[in-house]
C-alpha cells in the first residue's frame, strides 16, 4: 500500500512527491493544503516542493506560501522566500511582503529575499528600494546577490546604476565583480542609462570604466552622439574611454572615423594610442584617415599609426605606397615599423617586395631584420626575393641571419643553393640562428 502524501511530506520524500505531481497535477492543490499542517516538517517540505515545480505551482500556491513569510520559525520564512523566487514572475504580487523580509535579522533570509527578487525579475518601487539597501548589507553574500538580482531584472533597474558604481569600490572582490557585471546587464538594452553611464566614465576605478565601455558597445548606435559629445572632455580618462567605446562598436560611419582621426592629435599619448587602435578595429574604411594622420604626426605617433595600419592587414593595401616611402624616413624607428608592417599589408605586392629587398641594405640592422621577416610573409611572389635573402644570410648581425633563414623556410624554395646556404648556418655562433636554419631546412624539405 502506497504512503499518503502527508507521510511523504513528513518524511521529506521529495522525489516521490514530485513523481506524483508529474503523473497527476491535481496533487499540487493537496500539497498547498498541507502548508497549513501543524507538523513543521510537512509545512516546510510542502513549501519546498512547490518551489521545486516552479511556475507550475500557480497563483494559489503563491498566495499560501506568502502567508508564511512572517512565520515564527525562521527556516520556514527562509524557505517561503526561496520558493517564491523559484516560482518566478507569478510571485510578483508578493514583492511588497518579500521586501519587508530584507530587515530580517537572519542573514540567510535576507539572502533568500534578494535572490528571489532577481528570479522574479520585475522592477517595482519596493524591489528596487530593497535591492539598493541590500547592496550595503553587512553580509557579503547578500551584497553579491543583490547586484546579481539587479542584473537579472535588467534595463528597468537603470536608476540603480549609481548605487552599483559605489559597490564597485566594495572591499569584497566578488561584490565588485558582480556589481560591474550587473551594470553592463542593466545598461545594454536601454538608452535611458546613457547619461548615467557617460557621467561614470570619469570613475577612478578602471573596472567601472571597462564595464561601461562594454555596455556602450552593447547599446550601440544610440549612444554615439553622447560619446562624440565628450571627446573634448577635460578628463583624459573620459576621452580615452569614449574613444575606445566608439571603436568597440564597430560602426564605420564617416562621422565616427573623422572624430577618431581628430583624437590622434590629442595632447595625451594614451588617448592618441586608443584612437589609433579604434581606427584599426574599424578596418578598411579607416585607412585613408590613418594615412593622412601619419603625414602630420611626429615620429613616435607615426610608429603607432603605422602599426594600426598593419593591424588592418591586406585590406590596408592602399597604404603600401606610403609605407614604402617611409622606408627612407630619417628616423630608424619609423623605417623599422614601416618594414614590419609592409609584410602585413603588402601580400602579393611587387612594389612592397622590391622595397623590402632594398631595405635589406639599410644601414641599421633592425630595419634589415624586419625587412627579412616581412619578405617571409608577403606571399607566393616572395620567391623572387630568394637571392636577396640568401645574401642576407651572410649579414654580420645574427638577428638578420636569423630572420632571413626563417623567411626562406616560409618561402620553401627547395634548391641546392638554398639548402646549402642554410646548412652553412647550422654551426653559426648564435644558437637561435642555428635552430632557425635547421628548422627552415626541415620546412623546405617537408620533413616536419
Amino acid at each position: 500500500m502506497s504512503a499518503s502524501l502527508e507521510q511523504l511530506l513528513r518524511d521529506a520524500r521529495i522525489d516521490l512527491v514530485l513523481a506524483r505531481i508529474e503523473k497527476d497535477s491535481s496533487v499540487i492543490e493537496e500539497v498547498i493544503k498541507n502548508i497549513d499542517s501543524e507538523i513543521r516538517s510537512i509545512r516546510f517540505n510542502s513549501i519546498f516542493v512547490l518551489g521545486e515545480i516552479g511556475e507550475k505551482s500557480g497563483e494559489n500556491a503563491v498566495i499560501k506560501i506568502s502567508e508564511y513569510l512572517d512565520d515564527d520559525d525562521w527556516s520556514i520564512r527562509r524557505e517561503a522566500a526561496r520558493s517564491l523566487g523559484k516560482i518566478g514572475k507569478t510571485s510578483i504580487t508578493t514583492i511588497p511582503q518579500l521586501t519587508k523580509c530584507c530587515d530580517d535579522d537572519e542573514d540567510s533570509i535576507r539572502l533568500a529575499v534578494v535572490n528571489s527578487l532577481g528570479q522574479i525579475g520585475i522592477a517595482t518601487t519596493e524591489s528596487l528600494s530593497a535591492l539598493k539597501k541590500a547592496l550595503n548589507d553587512k553580509y557579503e553574500q547578500v551584497r553579491i546577490e543583490a547586484a546579481n538580482a539587479l542584473g537579472l531584472i535588467g534595463p528597468e533597474s537603470y536608476e540603480l546604476i549609481p548605487s552599483l558604481m559605489k559597490s564597485i569600490s566594495d572591499p569584497s572582490w566578488a561584490v565588485r565583480t558582480s556589481s560591474a557585471r550587473a551594470m553592463s546587464a542593466i545598461g545594454k538594452d536601454t538608452a535611458k542609462a546613457i547619461p548615467t553611464l557617460i557621467n561614470a566614465l570619469d570613475d577612478k576605478d578602471w573596472r567601472v570604466r571597462y564595464h561601461i565601455v562594454n555596455t556602450f558597445k552593447q547599446i550601440g548606435e544610440s549612444s554615439v552622439p553622447h560619446l562624440l559629445s565628450i571627446l573634448n572632455h577635460p578628463n583624459r580618462d573620459v576621452r580615452k574611454e569614449a574613444v575606445e567605446a566608439l571603436g568597440e562598436m564597430g560602426l564605420k560611419t564617416p562621422n565616427i572615423i573623422d572624430n577618431l582621426s581628430l583624437m590622434l592629435k590629442d595632447p595625451k599619448e594614451e588617448v592618441r594610442g586608443k584612437a589609433a587602435n579604434s581606427l584599426r578595429s574599424l578596418g578598411k574604411e579607416a585607412v585613408p584617415a590613418l594615412i593622412n594622420a601619419t603625414k602630420i604626426a611626429n615620429s613616435k605617433m607615426k610608429v603607432v599609426i603605422i602599426s594600426a595600419l598593419g593591424g588592418i592587414g591586406s585590406e590596408a593595401n592602399e597604404a603600401i605606397p606610403y609605407l614604402i616611402s617611409l622606408l627612407a624616413d630619417k628616423k630608424t624607428s619609423v623605417r623599422v615599423v614601416a618594414a614590419r608592417n609592409l609584410g602585413a599589408i603588402g601580400k602579393d605586392s611587387e612594389e612592397a617586395l622590391k622595397a623590402l629587398e632594398e631595405a635589406l641594405n639599410d644601414g641599421k640592422y633592425i630595419v634589415r631584420r624586419e625587412a627579412a621577416l616581412s619578405l617571409g610573409k608577403i606571399g607566393s611572389i616572395a620567391e623572387k626575393a630568394v637571392p636577396s635573402l640568401l645574401k642576407a644570410l651572410d649579414d654580420k648581425k645574427p638577428d638578420v641571419r636569423w630572420r632571413a633563414s626563417e623567411a626562406l623556410g616560409k618561402i620553401k624554395v627547395n634548391t641546392p643553393v638554398v639548402i646549402s646556404a642554410l646548412e652553412g648556418l647550422i654551426h653559426d655562433e648564435c644558437d637561435y640562428v642555428c635552430e632557425s636554419a635547421d628548422f627552415a631546412i626541415d620546412n623546405i624539405t617537408d620533413n616536419i
